[in-house]
């Protein structure tokens, strides 16, 4: 499955629009991690454990979006953004949309 956030494939030539395709996840670290990004956010440094936990969550919500898209018969696809909201104190929904299409063989 091609995922890309441009609207077309250099070199290759869409040849079905299939429609609007997402995956999300909504995400939390355990108390601990909050107790040290607090203390972190007082001297100061990356919340690294949030790093982490964003990218663990950008993964899964592709990976659905790519599931999504291959069940409706797509090869690709394009225009893909992500979009955050808190949830809870401490959670956060992280979405990945794009349009899922069919691109030329060759």
């Amino acid at each position: 499955m091609l995922i890309s956030n441009i609207e077309v494939v250099p070199g290759k030539r869409i040849v079905e629009h299939l429609g609007l395709v997402q995956g999300s996840t909504v995400r939390a670290k355990h108390a601990g991690k909050d107790i040290m990004a607090g203390l972190k956010n007082i001297f100061g440094g990356e919340l690294s454990g949030y790093t982490e936990l964003l990218q663990e969550s950008r993964q899964e919500a592709l990976e659905r979006m790519g599931q999504q898209a291959e069940a409706i018969g797509a090869n690709a696809v394009v225009n893909v953004r992500f979009a955050t909201s808190a949830i809870a104190a401490g959670a956060s929904e992280i979405l990945a949309y794009g349009t899922a299409v069919k691109l030329e063989d060759r």
